[in-house]
């Protein structure tokens, strides 16, 4: 069962640029994983295929983009590889322009940036969020002077409402400024919202979409079985809990989880594949999907992700994991997905 030698390249939404069909996420470069870690996982993902990269100026406080930097500039070959990274947070002092999406802020978070990283230009620059004390006539604008001065490439954005991406695509395109051609959202089989109506519009937009949290935080990954009564030792879930007090174990300790998570076990019983590996090939084959952005905090944990490319479900399968995690729709999506009752009458002219 061993993995192809390359993954799969795809468009990112309408564009011409090409990514492999996984991303790797660096959010744990120079935390929980160090730096030794993260450059022996950028490496595995480069020998299994992989070309896209994600990270942002906010994760580590700026030590995954400088970890990612050093090891992009011991590869040598920036070219070969497609690097995005996300503006918003704070990166410190600065007042009540340390953070947002300002004019101000975004050219001084893109320098930075462009220096943790050491290279001349970002392929994928994103908003982490919506900022709504901004207009969005300055965010973009001044996301548009970037691609202009060849400092990015292509814009995207990350946790926005359906309303407010179509107003920024909207905006964008009324002024003829550079469009996102982005979309990085939470979607997996335990969180499967997207597809109300963020999915549809991007898919209509040519607005490729890049889900993070693949395996919701580890649900997915096998860690977690029917029975259990608190988070495993070790996981992102008991970290939180102890941590910053977060009680979303009692969210998630539902019927619905359980119910997912045993399908999930279950297809990879009979496909002998791991869970992980099982939920990020249904996730992979949604259609409007470009790239799941897969994170880990140890080499063993990457490795089992990669083998989420090179082999199929079966219709049957997929269809079995589709429908544990089918979820009631709620007004006004249930009312919109009803079948007319009558035939449409034909139109005269």
């Amino acid at each position: 069962m061993g993995q192809p030698q390359q993954m799969e390249q795809r468009f990112l939404g309408g564009t011409g640029l090409r990514v492999s069909e996984l991303c790797l996420g660096t959010m744990t470069f120079g935390s929980s994983a160090d730096e030794v870690v993260s450059h022996r996982m950028l490496d595995a993902f480069v020998a299994a295929g992989g070309t896209f990269i994600d990270t942002a100026d906010i994760y580590g406080q700026g030590a995954s983009e400088e970890v990612l930097g050093r090891w992009l500039k011991a590869r040598g070959n920036r070219d070969d590889l497609v690097i995005a990274t996300k503006v918003f947070g704070s990166m410190g002092d600065g007042g009540g322009n340390a953070s947002g999406l300002s004019r101000k802020h975004i050219l001084t978070a893109v320098e930075g940036s462009l220096r943790r990283l050491g290279t001349d230009y970002i392929d994928l620059y994103q908003t982490h969020m919506w900022d709504v004390e901004t207009p969005v006539e300055e965010t973009l604008s001044t996301l548009d002077r970037l691609v202009r001065d060849g400092k990015v490439r292509y814009l995207g954005a990350s946790s926005v409402t359906p309303s407010q991406l179509q107003k920024a695509l909207d905006v964008a395109r009324f002024h003829g400024w550079e469009p996102f051609v982005c979309l990085q959202p939470l979607y997996n089989l335990l969180s499967r919202e997207l597809e109300w109506e963020l999915l549809p519009l991007s898919e209509a937009e040519g607005v490729g979409v890049i889900p993070f949290s693949p395996l919701q935080g580890g649900w997915l990954s096998g860690k977690y079985r029917r029975g259990m009564t608190a988070a495993p030792a070790g996981s992102r879930e008991a970290a939180a809990q102890e941590q910053q007090g977060r009680e979303s174990w009692r969210d998630r300790d539902t019927d619905e989880t359980w119910r997912i998570v045993d399908a999930v076990l279950a297809v990879a019983g009979e496909t002998g594949r791991t869970p992980a590996q099982v939920a990020l090939r249904w996730l992979l084959r949604r259609p409007g999907v470009t790239a799941p952005i897969i994170g880990a905090r140890t080499l063993e944990q990457l490795t089992d992700n990669l083998g989420a490319h090179g082999w199929e479900l079966t219709p049957e399968q997929d269809a079995r994991l589709s429908a544990a995690s089918e979820r009631p729709l709620p007004y006004p999506y249930d009312v919109l997905a009803r079948p007319r009752e009558r035939s449409r009458p034909s139109r005269r002219f």
